[in-house]
Formats: structure tokens, C-alpha cells, sequence
């Protein structure tokens, strides 16, 4: 019988892109996610119950089955650990085997991203489980640095001169898949990055050349990051985390370039002019 490989976030946009390409290998797949009516209709997968990562009744009963399981982390905010780990615990219940956790580059307990905290807690809590693991740690995503131009063509935040290895969702599913299919990678933590590190200066320049305005990169202190988002009514930890994103590139804690991707998927990393070239939605607010 053929090992089922439970996806979480199904309908996300990592576990989307792997559960297709699972299925387009041929392998038996179980679809995760809140809602199974957002869940893809896909040769070989079966649409689990709807469950919640904090839900853990409902996460065993989901992941009845399955031998491994690809962990896409759950969406930010101040439960997440938490909610990791009761997720894993319905796991290690339901007999899974193997967790593939999509983790963070530079995930530690002192951390500048603050967000990159909870990763490193939940490796550390999949690790004590006894089950097999690997841990991707991606850098931020190519989509993320062409968000972070406002509307007046203006990146703000507190960088300084850094450099992020930003990375593609469809490279980190990529790595995923060959992770989930292959031998070899117990026990493993592998860094996902792009093919070169750019500071947001780079970021801005390549943001000019495809809409042909002028987008520049503002250098901002601590307290001039939080001022700026003050007006965006979002929570204290929330703001916190989107500044220490800016410090964290300027503490050097994703300017890290691996051979991952190349190495595991036989192809080269996705540039950011190439990721720009090939999705043009992801800079259609800065267009007139």
C-alpha cells in the first residue's frame, strides 16, 4: 500500500502547490485545512474533516492514516506555538511518522523576528516527540519584498543596509515535495533561499525597472517603524513582529544563500527579477 502524505493548509499557498504536485506524482495524499470546501479536487487525495491546528480532536480524526505530514505553520499571532503543538501532539496520535515542518531561516530563541521565535519552539517540541523530521527554513518570500512597497512607491522599515535571500513559493514546494518522496533527510534542517541575498535598496531598484516609477528604500529607527504603522489599528505583537522582520535583515539573519533548492530540485533558485517578470500581480499596487 502506498504511504499517505497529509498536507497541511491544502488550500494555502504551500501546501496548495505541494498537494498538486504530489498528486501529478502519483502519490495517495490527505487534504488539510479550516475548510474542505476550499480544498483542491486532486487525483488521489482524499479531503479530510475540516480542522484547526488548535483543535486537536479534530486534527487526529483528520490525520487518521496518514504515515508523513507536511506542517505549513499557522498563520501569525500570539497562540501559534500552542496551536503547533497540539497539532503535532494529534500527530504523534493519529500514528503519524514523519513531520515536515516549513520552519524559518535563522529560527532561534533570540531571534530579532520575533515571529521567528515560535518556529524554533516548535522544532524544538517536534524534536522531543521522537517522530522522524526535517525542518525547511525559507527566507522571506519573493511575493513578501513586493508587498513591502507602500502605495506612494516608498519601502520603510529599519534594515539598515542588510540583505535578505528572499525565495519563491513555488521553489520552498518544490524542496518540499522531494523532502516528502525521497529518503535521506531525517533529522535534517535545511535553509530555502533565493539565489542571491539583496538589501532593499536592490529590493527597490528591480521594483523601478518593472513599473517604471520610482520606488525608493527609507531607512527608518526603531521608533520611527512603529510610528509609521501606527495607523494600521493592528495589534502590539503584530506590529512588533513586521519591525523586527526589518531588524532581523539588518541583524544579517536572512542573508544567508543556500544551495537547497538547486540541490534537491535539480533547478536553479527563482531570482527576484525573474519572480517580478513572472508575476506581475505582485506589483499591480504600485502601478498607475
Amino acid at each position: 500500500m502506498t504511504p499517505v502524505i497529509a498536507v497541511t493548509g491544502a488550500s494555502g499557498a504551500i501546501g496548495g502547490r505541494v498537494a498538486r504536485r504530489l498528486a501529478e506524482k502519483g502519490m495517495a495524499t490527505r487534504l488539510v485545512g479550516r475548510d474542505p470546501g476550499r480544498l483542491p479536487e486532486l487525483v488521489g487525495a482524499v479531503k479530510a474533516p475540516g480542522a484547526a491546528f488548535g483543535d486537536g480532536g479534530a486534527m487526529r480524526a483528520a490525520l487518521d492514516g496518514a504515515e508523513g505530514m507536511l506542517m505549513v505553520s499557522a498563520h501569525e499571532s500570539p497562540g501559534r506555538v500552542q496551536e503547533h503543538i497540539t497539532a503535532v501532539d494529534a500527530a504523534v496520535a493519529a500514528g503519524v511518522r514523519r513531520i515536515v515542518y516549513v520552519s524559518f531561516l535563522g529560527a532561534a530563541p533570540d531571534a530579532a523576528f520575533t515571529f521567528a521565535r515560535d518556529h524554533w519552539h516548535t522544532e524544538q517540541y517536534i524534536r522531543g516527540t521522537g517522530l522522524a523530521y526535517t525542518f525547511l527554513r525559507d527566507s522571506l518570500y519573493l511575493s513578501g519584498l513586493a508587498a513591502m512597497a507602500g502605495p506612494d512607491g516608498v519601502i520603510r522599515g529599519p534594515a539598515g543596509d542588510g540583505r535578505v535571500s528572499g525565495v519563491a513559493h513555488d521553489d520552498i514546494a518544490d524542496v518540499a515535495t522531494a523532502v516528502l518522496m525521497e529518503e535521506g533527510h531525517d533529522g535534517l534542517a535545511y535553509d530555502v533561499t533565493g539565489p542571491v541575498a539583496l538589501t532593499l535598496a536592490d529590493v527597490a531598484a528591480e521594483l523601478s525597472r518593472v513599473t517604471g516609477r520610482e520606488i525608493t528604500y527609507l531607512p527608518e529607527t526603531r521608533e520611527e517603524a512603529f510610528a509609521s504603522r501606527a495607523g494600521y489599528g493592528a495589534e502590539e505583537w503584530e506590529v512588533t513582529g513586521w519591525v523586527s522582520s526589518y531588524e532581523a535583515i539588518a541583524a544579517g539573519e536572512m542573508a544567508t544563500v543556500a544551495d537547497t533548492v538547486p540541490r534537491l530540485t535539480g533547478h536553479p533558485a527563482q531570482s527576484f527579477a525573474a519572480y517580478l517578470a513572472a508575476h506581475p500581480r505582485a506589483y499591480r499596487h504600485l502601478m498607475p
